[in-house]
C-alpha cells in the first residue's frame, strides 16, 4: 500500500508542475488554445490506462451515455476554469477554491443521489464557505475572474465525482477518462478557431510541459489505485498546496496575507473532514451490503 501512497503523491506533484506550467505562460496564449493542445497531448496516456481486453472505441462509446457526455463537459468546463485560475490567481488561491470542490459533492449527493449527510459533514460544509468568504472577502478586495473561475471548477469537479458514481464500476476506466480529455479536446478546438495564434518556441514548451505531465498524472494515478486503496491515495491530492505555496513563493514572488491564509487553512481542514466522513460511511455501507 505504501508504494500506491507515494505514486499518489508523485501523481499530484506532477498535476501542480502542470499547474505551474499554465501560470508561467503568463496568458500570452489563448486559453482555448493551452486547453487545447494540452487535452491532445494527455492523449499520451490513452496505451497506458487501456487495458488488455479494451477496445479503442470505447474511448467514446460508453454503457451510459449520457453520464459520458456529463463527464466530457465537466472536463472542458474544469480545464478551461482551472486554466483561468491559475493563470490569475496566486496558486495556493486557486487551490483552495478548487478544493472546495469535496464540500460542493456533499451538497449534490444530498440534492441529486438523495444521500443522507450528518451533522458533521454539513458543519465541514459551513466551516469551508466561511473559509470562502474569508479569502474573497466580498466588499474588501477586488474580486478577479480568476475567483469565478476556481470556483466553478471545484464545482465542474464535484459534478464530475457525481457522474463516476452514476457511472458506476461496469463503465470502463479508459471511457472514463477519454471522456474527460476529448470534452476539452473539442471545447478548445472550436474556441481557438476564430483568433487561433501560432504558439512560440517558449510557447510550445510550456504547453507541453503543461499537457505532458497532466498525461503522466493520470497515469500515475492509475498505477497509485491499483497498489492502494482510494481511501489511502485521494488524500494525497492537498499535497498540491505544498507545491503551490512552494512555487508561489520563489518562482512567481506571491505573497498570501495572513486573511487569506486563514481561509484556506479553512477550506482545507473543512475538505480533508468532508473527505473522511465521507470514505467512512461509504465503507460502513460497504459492509452492511446497503450500496
Amino acid at each position: 500500500m505504501l508504494k500506491g501512497v507515494l505514486l499518489g503523491f508523485a501523481c499530484y506533484a506532477a498535476y501542480a508542475i502542470s499547474d505551474a506550467f499554465v501560470k508561467l505562460l503568463e496568458g500570452t496564449l489563448p486559453i482555448y488554445e493551452v486547453v487545447f493542445f494540452g487535452a491532445m497531448l494527455m492523449l499520451v496516456a490513452l496505451p497506458f490506462i487501456k487495458k488488455p481486453g479494451d477496445r479503442w472505441r470505447e474511448v467514446v462509446m460508453a454503457r451510459k451515455p449520457t453520464v459520458w457526455l456529463l463527464r466530457a463537459f465537466c472536463g472542458a468546463v474544469g480545464n478551461l476554469t482551472s486554466a483561468i485560475a491559475f493563470t490569475e490567481l496566486p496558486m495556493a488561491e486557486a487551490f483552495a477554491l478548487i478544493f472546495l470542490m469535496p464540500i460542493f459533492v456533499t451538497v449534490l449527493s444530498v440534492l441529486l443521489l438523495r444521500e443522507e449527510v450528518h451533522w458533521r459533514r454539513w458543519t465541514a460544509v459551513v466551516v469551508g464557505f466561511i473559509g470562502v468568504l474569508v479569502v474573497l472577502r466580498p466588499g474588501f478586495r477586488q474580486l478577479s475572474e480568476g475567483h469565478v473561475a476556481a470556483i466553478i471548477c471545484g464545482l465542474t469537479g464535484a459534478v464530475g465525482v457525481i457522474s463516476l458514481r452514476m457511472a458506476g464500476p461496469e463503465e470502463k476506466r479508459i471511457t472514463l477518462y477519454g471522456a474527460g480529455v476529448l470534452g476539452p479536446l473539442l471545447m478548445g478546438g472550436l474556441l481557438m478557431l476564430p483568433h487561433f495564434v501560432w504558439p512560440t518556441a517558449t510557447q510550445w514548451l510550456l504547453v507541453a510541459g503543461y499537457g505532458l505531465l497532466a498525461g503522466l498524472a493520470a497515469i500515475l494515478m492509475m498505477y497509485s489505485t491499483r497498489l492502494a486503496p482510494v481511501s489511502a491515495v485521494a488524500p494525497t491530492q492537498y499535497s498540491q498546496m505544498l507545491w503551490a505555496l512552494v512555487f508561489g513563493y520563489f518562482l512567481f514572488h506571491n505573497r498570501l496575507d495572513w486573511p487569506t491564509g486563514v481561509g484556506i487553512a479553512l477550506i482545507l481542514v473543512s475538505g480533508l473532514v468532508t473527505f473522511v466522513r465521507w470514505n467512512q460511511v461509504t465503507t460502513w455501507r460497504r459492509r452492511t451490503r446497503i450500496v
